[in-house]
């Protein structure tokens, strides 16, 4: 657990905890903290019981904005996408009037991202905090969905060149991850949504009108990956239509070979027959004669094959 006094966007580290129960003169306090530090930090803050239940749960939580008398907790999904898997980590935020508590079981990225940003801006307010902090969480879906477009597309490409039976294993692997990642991004819409309309006293009124940016674009990463599971099954139409085109090449292959064949094996048929008076039987070049035909009728037919663009 690592304990800020955060003023103008400057650190300063707290070694005693108990320092963060009084509001600061400036600045506020932030918590960065693991889920084992809840045991602690529930009885000095008055953390809700369920709140704290959400945090330790081994299930996957969906976005949420719950309103206590001291504080707000709020739960939002960072994204992050390894090119195999997309994985959603929740991050727990506990709001109150000069602190704020985060609260995560892995590391979060965004979270890292976000102190320069603080130093940058000079934040002094914890609301301000948490804008900054969900700002840069649904940014990263974009980049995400741009990494997801550009594996449609590689996977397009492939597809188009050389079918392979890993490539629908593939798209139905990533095609579910996609529909996950949309059913979840109903529920974090929603909690942006109301922190921008909701009378929150523990968020600025004009900051809060920000917030309404921040859901336009929620929108925009939800009607993409919308385009994305469209495309996915676009991607697998093309799929089964380049495995059936490519069984219809082999079988064309196949009966070219069967039909050129097919009076090559007469010819024989006939010569293999056991009777006295055939045809160039006895001549001495009869066999090569045969031979031949048969190569000039073979040579002849995958010609005229070719000149129809039957091979």
């Amino acid at each position: 657990m690592k304990i800020r006094l955060v003023n103008a966007g400057v650190f300063t580290p707290v070694d005693d905890i108990e320092e963060t129960l009084t509001a600061p003169t400036e600045g506020f306090y932030w918590i960065d903290a693991d889920v084992e530090d809840l045991e602690l930090l529930q009885p000095l803050y008055n953390l809700h019981d369920l709140a704290v239940e959400d945090c330790l749960s081994e299930e996957d939580q969906r976005p949420k904005l719950e309103i206590y008398e001291s504080h707000y907790f709020i739960v939002v999904n960072s994204i992050r996408f390894d090119d195999e898997e997309i994985f959603l980590r929740a991050l727990n935020v506990f709001l109150g009037r000069h602190f704020i508590i985060t609260v995560t079981k892995q590391k979060i990225h965004e979270l890292r991202v976000l102190k320069p940003i603080l130093w940058e801006q000079e934040v002094s307010e914890p609301d301000r905090f948490l804008y900054l902090l969900i700002d840069l969480v649904v940014d990263n879906y974009f980049s995400v969905g741009d990494r997801i477009e550009a594996r449609i597309e590689k996977l397009e490409e492939d597809i188009l060149m050389h079918t392979k039976k890993s490539h629908l294993s593939e798209i139905i692997g990533l095609r579910s991850e996609i529909l996950w990642l949309k059913k979840m991004l109903g529920p974090q819409k929603e909690v942006i949504n109301t922190l921008n309309k909701k009378d929150l006293r523990l968020i600025d009124d004009q900051l809060q009108k920000y917030f309404s940016d921040i859901y336009e674009n929620a929108v925009k990463i939800s009607e993409t990956f919308e385009t994305y599971r469209d495309l996915m099954g676009n991607l697998r139409e093309a799929y089964q239509s380049s495995i059936a085109n490519r069984a219809n090449e082999i079988m064309r292959v196949f009966t070219a070979i069967t039909t050129i064949f097919m009076p090559l094996t007469v010819i024989t048929g006939i010569y293999g027959m056991n009777f006295d008076n055939i045809p160039e039987t006895h001549s001495q070049y009869g066999y090569y004669g045969v031979i031949a035909v048969m190569v000039t009728l073979g040579c002849g037919m995958l010609v005229v094959f070719r000149k129809k663009d039957w091979l």
